[in-house]
């Protein structure tokens, strides 16, 4: 594991740096803004699905390179309900878009968050100028076979492997208790290693099976096709090379589908910004600096 302290890679908190220039009384969402640069800032949109947004820290110092804009989406406690699925919700991007007085954004999206990226890009193609897509779930769009069974992970660590198992053969349980007890089970399978770092990180943003379950919901049956065939922005889709939850494969070739560049990070699982956060402040780095 290349050499890194645990200072350094620690989670910060996801802060409000500056101030938060939305001030439409009627935005659905909550946003947290970090940063601040005089710069327009760039959407974040997280993943989960709706997991608490606290999960994604500073992104590794992100905002010092370009002020940040994290969106907080239905079916979490700032902003509360329920997603109306993650289709739909696409509305509420394109919604603080507008409270910022943008043209069109640069959305960073996470996991889960990508699905609601590509809405918005598809849905609203004139409001999103680039993407930069995180350890993106894959499979669905492209129909790529898993790989995730050969990755080189810690599965010699009784509790890696037993979350491995558990990832592949458990449902998500049928109440909330069940669901955030899984989710925790199931978290060392989600890193590349499981240190005391990713244990704590692991812990971060709360879950919740009922907004989980709402943003799967209305989801057009012909969604993967009209993704495809809509003309995407600039993008570039950010995996890593140890993530058992997305594969490797799969995330090479939803990139291709996108058109999109592609930056894998080493030694990596879902979340590169804690696992190697001076790989991901670069590469992130360099993408938003380029386009800014």
């Amino acid at each position: 594991m290349p050499a890194a302290s645990d200072a350094a890679r620690a989670v910060a908190p996801l802060c409000e740096c500056g101030p938060v220039r939305i001030d439409s009384s009627d935005l659905p969402v909550a946003v947290t803004w970090i940063g601040e640069d005089d710069a327009d800032p760039a959407v974040v949109l997280p993943g989960g699905a709706c997991r608490g947004p606290e999960y994604l820290g500073d992104l590794a110092g992100l905002g010092s390179t370009r002020p940040l804009v994290v969106l907080h989406p239905r079916g979490t406690s700032r902003t509360g309900g329920l997603s109306r699925g993650w289709w739909t919700d696409a509305e509420d991007v394109a919604a603080v878009i507008d409270a910022l007085g943008l043209e069109a954004a640069d959305l960073v999206a996470h996991s889960a968050g990508t699905r609601l990226a590509l809405a918005a890009a598809t849905r609203f193609p004139a409001r999103v100028r680039t993407m930069a897509l995180v350890t993106p779930p894959a499979m669905w769009l492209t129909g790529s076979a898993y790989d995730g069974d050969d990755l080189v992970v810690d599965r010699e660590d009784p509790v890696v492997a037993e979350a491995i198992r558990s990832l592949m053969e458990d449902g998500d349980g049928d109440s909330e208790e069940e669901f955030r007890e899984t989710f925790l089970r199931q978290a060392p399978a989600s890193y590349a290693h499981w240190t005391t770092v990713e244990q704590e990180h692991a812990r971060v943003g709360a879950v919740s099976l009922a907004s989980d379950a709402a943003w799967f919901q209305d989801i057009p049956e012909d969604v993967t096709q009209r993704i495809l065939a809509a003309e995407m922005p600039p993008a570039l889709v950010v995996g890593g090379d140890r993530d058992v939850l997305t594969g490797v494969r799969p995330v090479l070739d939803y990139a291709a589908a996108l058109g999109a560049q592609v930056e894998m990070i080493e030694d990596c699982g879902h979340y590169p910004w804690v696992e190697q956060p001076e790989a991901f402040r670069r590469v992130l780095g360099e993408w938003l600096a380029r386009i800014s």
